[in-house]
């Protein structure tokens, strides 16, 4: 096709370049004023998160009676959480506080700041970018549920010149071409045709021409085609193809590298030319959009595909897993380094860790069971097949695109992240209050692993909530020995289905998601993975480029690529993880094609980049008549942004402000008063109050240090996240990663 429509789709991959840029954190901290009473309440300090469901922390917060004097404390709470990836905002609700701890008072006047507090504090949902929270996090260190994946190095190849990498899932699967001798190969990731009259097959990659005689090559460019190519019909994307007949005269050969499995292409625009990272011993490949590194102390090389590290001490090979034993100086990358991008996928890194976080908060919405089942059917080629699922008493279904599991007598369909069941594999269906827990021990090598991160839950008569995360779209954690990232792919290679029917001139094909050869790069900012590269053709992976239409028995061609939030495609946008499939220009995520009326969160209409809610404008809400904003007006007054965010409550219930020189003050009595460090150096710490110092513990010392980079690199991450997304979302493959800049796929 012609480079002007694969470099349109290759910038679809571009996540979140239509959000609006009012869905965000509206900052820190927050101020209520309601009947001459003020209150301020700073960011919360999270302790715990559990399932990234339930949150427990404690906020400061300073309170002042109409006509009265001003008193600061500590308030203790838990809340529900919904987090909208979209916008990286997470949406506090059933807020409960705990305890109030009024610093430096008891008894009745305790009691009654305790109810102002209660009744200036906003009781509606709370928003707060997910950046603060994951910062909190690193604090804690509980255990991480990892994915068995497979870690396999793919075959690579590796060039310095002109190439592309022309990928076919097995067999080729050739459809032909009506009142022709063409065929077109289905299975493949570049427009590839066959003609039966002198058996040679024609292949249009990048700008050129090129035949063969075998379909693995190899292929020379070529000027001279076959007549029939003038036959092609309007529409399926052949308009594209046929800009290039005839075969361009100026077009420059390019080398043509053949797969019938997944794999890889390091590809250099000419000579390697090497940059060296300050401080380290690493050189990054300057002109290559692959991460490709070469350590100059051990003169090995390292490339990074699908989340995984590969290394070799030549660039021919052979390659192994290399993740694992990574040098230290991948840490030492700056945050700032044209680079940067890689630290989310090297081991012991925050980045690795907010990615990791990210990756296992669930998307959950509130099923309507009536209405969800009402919209699901399920087809299959020819009699429901199934074929069982290795270690289990399961099956699955092999000739359906759709993942239906068959326990006993039993089928259970996972369909856009919603379960149903059945006492038939065709259906009718009815949405289901949850799953047998033998669904749950489906191993990676199964192509339908991805549901085991499904869950249904809280059933009622109605309503069910659903849940996914990450792993559903493709997604995995993997433990490293030091330390946890995230991959795209399972790294297992599910071999396609291939189904004759009767009298049948070519199959019916069915891929499954591959892991390599889609040019998977992982994106910080929308926590799943961008996906494609020129050199992997205008339909990204093979397994997605056509789509079988059972109404016509025929395949439709479509550009549609993997990806985090789902396909996208002129024709029909096709996620291969989760099998949604919905005629749209826009990305998708599992529950966005259900619409309001199945699929809710929290009783609030899911809106594109917002969430709809009747309770007011709240820090990047938007109400149902269209206003919009950073301030709240509703039953509890007024809450606007406060800009002095320096208060901590600490660990020992005392209200804490860290103070320009870096020491801290402890509020007492209505002063603020330098506090006694446990090492006894204060020399340099002036007593500005003029009382006598406080002294402080080193454990919690400790933790409002801790608190205090935290709140400072969550501060800084919500901001870069809203100047990229303000910025368009747009991704730079090979030059800095992901920056704002009008939502293009830059190379």
């Amino acid at each position: 096709m012609k480079q002007k429509l694969a470099f349109a789709f290759y910038c679809m991959v571009c996540i979140f370049c239509w959000l609006p840029a009012m869905a965000q954190d509206m900052g820190w901290p927050r101020q209520v004023t309601k009947d001459g009473a003020t209150l301020i309440y700073y960011q919360p300090q999270i302790d715990s998160w559990d399932n990234y469901k339930t949150l427990a922390g404690r906020m400061a917060f300073s309170l002042t009676p109409s006509g009265g004097n001003q008193s600061v404390g500590v308030a203790s709470f838990t809340a529900s959480t919904d987090v909208d990836k979209e916008t990286r905002t997470a949406y506090l609700t059933n807020i409960k506080v705990t305890d109030v701890r009024i610093a430096g008072q008891q008894g009745s006047s305790t009691a009654n700041e305790e109810m102002l507090f209660r009744k200036l504090l906003p009781v509606n949902e709370q928003s707060i970018a997910v950046d603060r929270l994951l910062a909190d996090m690193h604090q804690d260190k509980s255990d991480v549920k990892t994915a068995n994946i497979k870690n396999d190095p793919p075959k690579i190849f590796y060039s310095t010149n002109p190439a592309v990498l022309l990928l076919v899932q097995g067999k080729p699967v050739l459809s032909p071409i009506a009142k022709s001798d063409l065929q077109f190969i289905v299975n493949t990731n570049w427009d590839l045709f066959f003609d039966k009259k002198d058996n040679t097959y024609y292949l249009l990659a990048d700008k050129g021409w090129y035949s063969a005689k075998d379909v693995k090559g190899p292929y020379t460019m070529t000027r001279t085609l076959p007549k029939d190519m003038s036959k092609l019909p309007a529409g399926e994307n052949f308009d594209e193809v046929k800009k290039m007949i005839p075969a361009p005269a100026n077009a420059q050969p390019e080398t043509i590298f053949y797969s019938d499995e997944p794999a890889e292409l390091i590809l250099f625009k000419g000579a390697p030319v090497y940059t060296r990272i300050n401080g380290t011993d690493l050189l990054y490949g300057a002109n290559t959009d692959n991460d490709f590194f070469v350590d100059s102390k051990t003169q090995k090389f390292y490339v990074l595909l699908s989340g995984r590290w590969f290394s070799a001490g030549s660039t021919s090979g052979p390659w192994e897993f290399a993740t694992n034993n990574l040098p230290e100086d991948f840490k030492k990358i700056p945050s700032g380094s044209p680079k940067a991008n890689v630290l989310a996928s090297v081991p012991g890194t925050v980045e690795a860790s907010d990615a990791v976080m990210l990756a296992q908060i669930p998307t959950t919405v509130t099923v309507n069971k009536a209405e969800a089942a009402a919209k699901v059917q399920v087809h299959y080629d020819g009699t429901p097949e199934f074929k069982p699922i290795e270690t289990t008493n399961l099956q699955y279904a092999v000739n359906t695109q759709d993942k239906v599991i068959k326990d006993g007598d039993i089928y259970y369909l996972c369909f856009q992240g919603i379960w149903f069941m059945s006492t038939r594999p065709e259906g009718p269906w009815q949405t289901a209050d949850a799953v047998p827990q033998e669904i749950y021990s489906i191993p990676p090598s199964s192509p339908v692993y991805n549901v085991t991160y499904v869950t249904q839950t809280d059933a009622t008569a109605t309503t069910v909530e659903s849940s996914y995360t990450a792993g559903y779209l493709g997604m995995f954690i993997f433990g490293a020995a030091v330390g946890a990232c995230i991959a795209y792919g399972t790294g297992w290679w599910y071999p396609p289905y291939f189904y004759w029917g009767a009298g049948a001139m070519f199959p019916i094909y069915h891929p499954w998601p591959m892991t390599y050869g889609v040019g998977a790069v992982y994106n910080p900012w929308t926590g799943g993975y961008a996906v494609g590269r020129r050199a992997y053709g205008p339909y990204g992976a093979a397994g997605s480029s056509a789509w079988y239409n059972p109404a016509t028995g025929r395949y439709g061609r479509s550009a549609s690529v993997q990806g985090w939030y789902g396909g996208r495609t002129s024709a029909a946008a096709y996620n291969p993880w989760t099998g949604g499939a919905a005629a749209t220009h826009q990305g998708h995520n599992a529950y966005a094609q259900w619409g309001n009326s199945v699929a809710t969160r929290n009783g609030n209409a899911i809106q594109t980049g917002h969430i709809s809610t009747r309770n007011g404008t709240v820090a990047g809400y938007r109400t149902n008549n269209g206003q919009s904003g950073i301030v709240h007006t509703g039953a509890n007054g007024t809450v606007v942004r406060n800009n002095n965010g320096n208060v901590y409550a600490g660990h020992d219930g005392n209200v804490y402000r860290k103070d320009a020189g870096g020491g801290w003050s402890k509020y007492n009595n209505g002063n603020w008063n330098n506090v006694q460090h446990p090492a006894g150096n204060n020399a340099n710490r002036p007593n500005l109050s003029g009382a006598t110092r406080d002294n402080i513990s080193p454990e919690t010392l400790h933790g409002l240090n801790q608190s205090a980079a935290s709140r400072q690199r969550g501060n800084f991450q919500t901001q870069r996240f809203q100047n990229w997304q303000r910025g368009g979302g747009g991704f730079q493959r090979g030059g800095g990663g992901f920056h704002g800049g009008g939502g293009r796929f830059r190379r």
